[in-house]
């Protein structure tokens, strides 16, 4: 028995064998699809290729001003660095974070934007001959254009795509003191790259921030500082500085405090301020936005900067200290009140018809009335004299017209002191035709008794 069912037992199947799922044979599958698909190109090609775009991009230079260079060699340029930004803006590309790639191209950067810029187009406009965005100052275009134009495009690609690691390791501060340098630039195209570029480093160059602070205070100082300042660039660096600006933490640091007595204030005096005033403007209203009690020291600076020939120059003021008025409260402009309506009154009887309208023009703004009313005693007298003055001398009618609507509204607002400082002014200027009929006789007996010598 034993026997028979050794000899007779049945064998089982065998198991069927199951397929290895190790990483070993997962490789091994890769291999065989990547050698049965198309031959994808290498990415040391792409590579190689990129640098040799930017060597040649970064010793072919030209300046569209020489007549020997070749339209057709620029051509071929313009495609190499039209390539270069098809790269860099490819963020999949294997070479983009290739650290050999980094140096050459920020020195074909380098080779193509930090040029000596010609001399100024307009050297020395007057203020009058500019336009209301001072576009007389920013006339000249760069002749290079159609190269400069795509290597800030590289730039911004580069630094928009790149992190804050590989930007501290490739970009060092001679790269930021060269693209400051060119905001002196007279084509606005570049100052606008510029700008853009410049505060993408700002915002990412951490460590960098009080550096890059430094450096523009220093170009926007020159504005205030030089005999003949180039305005090329300061409304550029200041729209820089009012992102910056909308940054500052509450309290603001000294440093802050005296970059705004010390340079935004002083720059109220240059006799280009019509170039950049807007965004000047801008930025001293954020300060005074963030800490109120600077309104005093913004206030007496403007009024200490203040034009004595500039008509146009005074109607940006006057703009200024309005938007001021506004966004302070009445008790914040107490100490400042006095000598911001007695500038007013003083421009209200200008014989500039600009001038004039602009500020009898204020006293239509509730907030202006408002603070003016805290202190009618002191500010009055000058008021009555320039509408009095207007009414009676002044050659445009519009101003006329003006000066009569403001005296209603004081005369209903104050009736008394009105009044009394109107008999006060009549009298003075009694005073004076009397001093002045005494002096004329005086003169008639002299010239009497020289007669008879």
């Amino acid at each position: 028995m034993g026997f028979f069912g050794a000899r007779h037992a049945v064998k089982s199947p065998p198991l069927p064998q199951r397929k290895s799922t190790t990483l070993r044979r997962l490789f091994d599958l890769d291999s065989q699809l990547d050698a049965l698909s198309p031959a994808a190109p290498s990415a040391d090609a792409d590579t190689k290729q990129l640098l040799s775009a930017i060597s040649y991009c970064t010793t072919a230079v030209f300046n569209f001003v020489d007549p020997a260079e070749s339209p057709a060699q620029q051509d071929l340029k313009r495609r190499q660095l039209s390539h270069v930004l098809s790269a860099v803006r490819e963020t999949k590309a294997p070479f983009f974070l290739d650290e050999a790639v980094w140096p050459p191209l920020l020195a074909m950067l380098a080779a193509n934007l930090f040029r000596p810029l010609p001399a100024p187009a307009h050297p020395c406009l007057p203020p009058d001959l500019l336009d209301e965005d001072g576009g007389g100052w920013t006339m000249a275009l760069a002749p290079d254009w159609p190269h400069l134009h795509v290597a800030y495009d590289i730039l911004s690609a580069a630094v928009a795509e790149a992190d804050e690691r590989t930007l501290r390791r490739h970009i060092d501060r001679g790269f930021l003191r060269g693209l400051l340098a060119l905001f002196q630039s007279e084509d606005p195209r570049e100052r606008d790259r510029l700008k853009v570029v410049y505060h993408q480093l700002y915002s990412k160059l951490a460590p960098d921030r009080g550096f890059m602070r430094r450096q523009m205070v220093c170009e926007l100082a020159h504005q205030v500082f030089d005999a003949e300042p180039r305005p090329c660039g300061a409304a550029e660096l200041l729209e820089i500085w009012g992102s910056i600006i909308c940054g500052f933490a509450v309290p603001l640091k000294e440093e802050h405090r005296v970059f705004l007595s010390r340079v935004l204030v002083p720059l109220h005096k240059a006799k280009c301020v019509a170039a950049y005033h807007r965004q000047l403007a801008y930025c001293v209203t954020l300060f005074v936005a963030k800490e109120p009690e600077l309104g005093e020291v913004v206030v007496k600076g403007i009024l200490r900067h203040w034009p004595a020939t500039n008509c146009h120059k005074e109607v940006l003021l006057l703009e200024e200290l309005e938007e001021l008025v506004e966004s302070l409260d009445v008790g914040d402009l107490q100490k400042v009140a006095v000598p911001i309506c007695n500038r007013v009154a003083r421009c209200s009887g200008s014989t500039n018809s600009q001038v004039a309208e602009r500020a009898l023009c204020m006293w239509n703004n509730e907030q202006f009335v408002k603070m003016a009313s805290q202190c009618w005693e002191e500010v009055l007298p000058s008021i009555v004299e320039a509408v009095e003055k207007n009414l009676e001398w002044h050659w445009s009618k519009s101003v006329q017209e003006l000066a009569a609507s403001l005296k209603r509204m004081l005369e209903e607002a104050e009736p008394v002191l009105y009044s009394r400082f109107l008999l006060q002014l009549q009298r003075k200027e009694a005073d004076m035709a009397e001093e002045e009929r005494k002096r004329k006789m005086r003169w008639e007996r002299l010239e009497m008794a020289t007669a008879k010598l």
